[in-house]
């Protein structure tokens, strides 16, 4: 914590602007009511922990102000009122269209966004890999193809997690700070040396197993949780299967496939 002082005014930090304040407050041993406040800087967490700074504020100890005796008016004096004193005209704000329109993205393409993205999160989080960029064969319902970052570098099952799960979440960070640049909901895909693929090809391989079981079981079966895009490849997987059909149940984190038995 800086602080700096004299005898009416005082600069101090704090986690973040409320706790600097509480702080100055503290030392000077007066109430929010007491004190002009100055925020000089609003301070950063920075990303997962790194890069981050105190927040600083400038406390001014208001002057003392003098009461001045001012005689009371007699009940004989006269008083004028001028008309403006009288009504005073309300101030309207008025927001046309036209303030509230935006001007089109023209910056780089949304590719060259994400990868400088994809990037800038990687050197925060300390990462050292390499980045490429390759379109994903077409969608097998859409026929849409969309852009892969691809991210290569050694040790990188850290930053895929249990199921894909960091990885997800990297993904959600990386495409929501994309569509705030590009003014648009992005439609890349973050990969870690083709992760998505073999994942894809494990979780088919697992959705024919499973249906195999339930025709010779006679019986419906559930998968574990996972996530839209993973139910997404059951479902795709076994749709032409004629022995069995597929549901999702479940709510939130818990939605998971059910595989039941065409009777």
């Amino acid at each position: 914590m800086i602080m700096v002082s004299d005898e009416n005014v005082l600069e101090i930090g704090g986690e973040d602007v409320e706790k600097a304040i509480e702080a100055g407050l503290a030392q000077l041993n007066l109430g929010r009511e007491d004190v002009n406040i100055e925020v000089l800087d609003e301070g950063s967490s920075g990303f997962l922990g790194i890069g981050g700074r105190e927040a600083q504020v400038r406390l001014t100890v208001k002057p003392e102000e003098s009461l001045l005796e001012q005689p009371l008016p007699q009940a004989n004096d006269a008083v004028t009122i001028e008309a403006d004193e009288m009504v005073q005209e309300p101030t309207v704000r008025v927001e046309t269209r036209e303030t509230r329109l935006e001007l089109p993205y023209e910056g780089p393409p949304e590719e060259e966004v994400a990868r400088e993205i994809v990037s800038s999160l990687l050197e925060k989080m300390q990462i050292d890999a390499t980045i490429d960029l390759r379109q994903s064969e077409p969608d097998d319902l859409t026929g849409e193809q969309r852009w892969i970052v691809d991210i290569r570098g050694q040790d990188m099952g850290v930053l895929i997690g249990p199921r894909g799960e960091t990885l997800n979440s990297f993904q959600y960070v990386a495409r929501l700070m994309t569509g705030h640049k590009i003014q648009r909901k992005p439609n890349f895909i973050v990969d870690i040396e083709g992760y998505r693929a073999r994942r894809e090809q494990a979780l088919a391989r697992l959705a024919e197993r499973m249906a195999d079981k339930v025709v010779n079981r006679g019986h419906s079966m559930s998968l574990e949780p996972m996530p839209p895009n993973e139910r997404r490849i059951i479902h795709i997987t076994l749709r032409e299967d004629d022995r069995v059909y597929t549901e999702s149940i479940g709510e939130g984190r818990r939605r998971k496939v059910k595989i039941f038995l065409v009777r």
